[in-house]
């Protein structure tokens, strides 16, 4: 069964859910090796949809399952082995942006998950040679992750923001007197660095 076959099927059966598809540059075409999946979901009720995925989706024994903070749209983001981004986006479901992190002992695995689900969606743009959309997207992270993390200077590539995040990290570590698991890195930094 196909990646899509395989989301579609544990997505699908909830009775509160009207139609889901494909959609973004895996179904336009225009895809990289770095690229995320995309599925747009349409539903009656989002709130129990919303409750479910957790449950709908562990057979894919995600790394990480999160909210996208940032979204203008409600976006359930998964990150697999492979590592394979993988994002459920909800059409008309407006979501607030959320504040810049505010590192504690009790966040630091949720911050450092929320990092690599974005570096690596945003090595897929620089692939793709979005350069102005990777400027505005590392300004961004700069100014809600890496910057609370403590962080100096904005980074001008994805690899010099692995570098200035794994510095801080480590810093954080210390400071809180916690060790973040490496499961996630593990996963996808050996990728970030592979040509396309």
């Amino acid at each position: 069964m196909s990646l899509i076959q395989a989301v579609v099927s544990a997505v699908a059966p909830h009775p509160a859910v009207e139609r889901i598809e494909l959609v973004g540059s895996r179904a336009e075409g225009r895809a990289t090796s770095w690229s995320d999946w995309d599925f747009a979901v349409w539903t009656r009720d989002f709130a129990a949809v919303a409750a479910a995925l957790p449950e709908l989706l562990a057979r894919f024994e995600p790394l990480v399952q999160q909210w996208d903070r940032l979204g203008e749209e409600y976006c359930w983001m998964l990150l697999l082995a492979g590592p394979v981004k993988v994002d459920l986006i909800f059409p008309g479901r407006l979501h607030e942006k959320e504040p810049p992190w505010r590192p504690a002992r009790e966040n630091l695995d949720e911050l450092d998950a929320h990092f690599w689900d974005w570096v690596l969606w945003l090595r897929g743009k620089e692939a793709a040679g979005k350069t102005e959309l990777v400027e505005v997207e590392l300004e961004k992270l700069f100014g809600h992750l890496l910057g609370p993390l403590g962080v100096e200077r904005q980074p001008g590539s994805v690899a010099e923001a692995v570098e200035s995040y794994r510095a801080a990290r480590e810093r954080a570590e210390r400071r809180f007197g916690v060790s973040v698991r490496r499961e996630v890195e593990q996963a996808v930094a050996p990728t970030l660095a592979s040509a396309p």
